[in-house]
């Protein structure tokens, strides 16, 4: 059908087409606009369903790009808000390990001072037993050192008055 369309405008293209000469002067503007209005209705037939067809589906393309560039702007505000979700959670777990690590600070601490003071107390209790063993062997020392001397001397004149003199020079 459209076949025959076109070849009948394509007749009557022909057919009303001037001739050119001087005696249709007067009903040439008549001619020339049936011309004009049947190559632009040719024209319109062969070139306007690829023209729609190109503007309709540029029309898709910029729209399914509007689309994607929606879906990315929904999906970041998405991942905007998961990750300040996620730093609040950061912030709130920073914040109560750091409570926790003073309370243990604090735990850790006492139980240092504590053994410290236990300690320093066995320490105490160390060197006074030194301290008094050192004193009991100083004076067994110099117990003995008297008796060696005062068995050194003889043994006649060995009597009480001899024995204070020899532990007062040695105390003295």
């Amino acid at each position: 059908m459209s076949r025959i369309l076109v070849f009948m405008l394509m007749m009557s293209t022909y057919a009303l087409a001037s001739s050119g000469s001087a005696e249709h002067a007067d009903t040439d503007i008549v001619q020339r606009t049936v011309n004009f209005l049947l190559f632009f209705g040719l024209i319109w037939y062969l070139i306007a369903e690829p023209a729609k067809n190109y503007f309709a589906s540029r029309s898709q393309i910029i729209a399914d790009e509007m689309k994607k560039v929606q879906d990315k702007l929904k999906e970041s505000a998405a991942q905007k808000k998961e990750a300040l979700i996620k730093i609040s959670d950061a912030e709130k777990f920073a914040e109560e390990l750091s409570l926790h690590s003073k309370k243990e600070n604090k735990m850790l601490n006492a139980n240092i001072m504590a053994h410290c003071d236990s300690d320093l107390e066995i320490i105490a209790k160390h060197q006074e037993s030194l301290m008094k063993f050192e004193e009991k062997r100083m004076v067994r020392t110099v117990v003995e050192e008297i008796l060696n001397e005062v068995l050194a001397q003889s043994s006649d004149g060995f009597d009480k008055e001899a024995m204070a003199n020899v532990i007062l020079k040695k105390v003295a």
